[in-house]
């Protein structure tokens, strides 16, 4: 986490929820106690934002200030809901292009993912509030300014962006190889958004579940799978290559 974007102490984090700050996340010393730590969990509970318990060890090494057993991050940019996401995208554009990531968590990669995006004319990128990558000093730098072009949308749940993209009439197609069929065989013409996993796990197996139609890329040779940023990479620019036919 980089200085520039840090609150320090409880009291701090309180006035940035108060005055409408975008938070990112908010880490809580293990254990913590007293009535001001309540009012703060109840106020972050109240207004959505994400936060977790840590160790104090944690919390240390990210400051060395007066911190009160609690630190947060602020976000350079504000998140939209998947309701504003949609309403704002359809108005001036009838057939778009979504990217959902399911818990990307690595920084870089999340910010290489957003250039991309930016420079394939994606509509929105929506992810999770819990386990997603934050937008930091490191995505910013590594999206090339792109965090500020393409917007983002917060949600619960991945399945619930799902539903609501689905009843939306927004098809939904998820990057897997457990495909039967590559993405040059995938009809990617239409309103639609791309579903990346993780990293490490992929995308989790009971989002998977919800969607119908899934695609993968071609391997050759004996590495068995590509960097994720990479991979959304080729994929959404076949979905260029698609619409430009």
């Amino acid at each position: 986490m980089q200085k520039e974007t840090q609150i320090i102490g409880i009291r701090a984090i309180l006035e940035a929820i108060n005055s409408g700050t975008t938070i990112d996340k908010v880490f809580i010393q293990k254990n913590a106690q007293g009535d001001l730590m309540k009012e703060l969990l109840n106020a972050l509970r109240k207004k959505s934002i994400y936060f977790s318990y840590v160790p104090i060890e944690k919390i240390n090494k990210l400051t060395s200030g007066n911190h009160q057993g609690a630190v947060a991050s602020i976000s350079p940019i504000s998140f939209l809901t998947i309701e504003e996401l949609l309403d704002t995208t359809l108005e001036k554009n009838k057939n778009p292009l979504f990217l959902i990531l399911d818990e990307i968590s690595d920084a870089r990669n999340f910010g290489a993912i957003i250039r991309t995006a930016s420079c394939t004319g994606v509509d929105g990128i929506i992810i999770q509030k819990h386990g997603a990558a934050p937008v930091n000093a490191d995505t910013v730098k590594t999206s090339a300014g792109g965090v500020f072009q393409v917007p983002i949308c917060k949600v619960d749940h991945i399945k619930d962006a799902i539903y609501y993209l689905q009843s939306s009439e927004i098809e939904i197609i998820a990057a897997t190889e457990k495909a039967e069929h590559t993405i040059y065989k995938t009809n990617l013409s239409g309103p639609m958004a791309l579903l990346m996993g993780s990293e490490e796990k992929g995308i989790n197996p009971s989002v998977l579940k919800l969607i119908e139609i899934k695609a993968k890329l071609p391997m050759q040779g004996e590495i068995a799978s590509l960097n994720v940023s990479v991979a959304c990479g080729a994929m959404l620019y076949e979905v260029v290559r698609q619409r430009s036919l």
